[in-house]
């Protein structure tokens, strides 16, 4: 498949199977991330995988506790894929994927949040290779940002300069392969 191609039918997941991805695909999909373009060719950010769904579940519950919905910019994403902003009864903000990555920078590098994004791109695109279905989420720093989410870096080792960016969640999709929404007209210019 071209890439143009793959970039054009990849799309977000948010209601996965119980099925478990091959533990070998999620060492590749994070490997993927270590590739992605970063400032200065620093490799300053750092991946975490996590292969357990109950843990998955545990996270994605942290991500939806500080939810604030009075900062969203338009309240609908889809029907058949429904995300936490069109479904207030979703309680976990990993819609019950069994495995998530989840990226890292260093605080207070002005590169940092790109760098993840970059990572976070790359990865989704293996996944998508692979026949995994992923998922970016955001609302990362605010996930670890109590009691419990300080003691899991702590004992994951992630350093003290380090913060969450990004998660990507992974999983198999339940149902129908989400279609792609018509592409808005007037996004892109060239200037010659």
């Amino acid at each position: 498949m071209e890439l143009l191609d793959a970039i054009r039918a990849r799309r977000s997941v948010r209601k996965y199977t119980d099925k478990q991805i091959p533990r070998e695909y999620l060492e590749k999909i994070i490997e993927a991330g270590t590739y992605a373009p970063n400032a200065g060719g620093a490799q300053r950010s750092m991946i975490i995988g996590i292969h357990n769904a109950d843990i998955v579940e545990k996270l994605g519950r942290m991500n939806m506790a500080k939810f604030d919905r009075s900062r969203l910019i338009g309240s609908y994403v889809s029907k058949e894929q429904p995300s936490v902003i069109d479904d207030p009864s979703i309680k976990s903000g990993f819609y019950g994927a069994p495995s998530l990555c989840i990226v890292f920078a260093q605080k207070n590098f002005m590169f940092g949040i790109p760098d993840a994004f970059c990572c976070v791109q790359a990865m989704i695109m293996e996944a998508f290779d692979l026949g995994i279905s992923s998922c970016i989420v955001s609302r990362a720093e605010e996930t670890f940002d109590n009691e419990t989410g300080a003691a899991l870096l702590k004992e994951w080792k992630v350093p003290e300069n380090y913060v969450a960016r990004c998660f990507v969640t992974l999983g198999y999709c339940d149902g129908e392969y989400p279609q792609p929404k018509p592409r808005k007209a007037h996004r892109s210019i060239i200037i010659e």
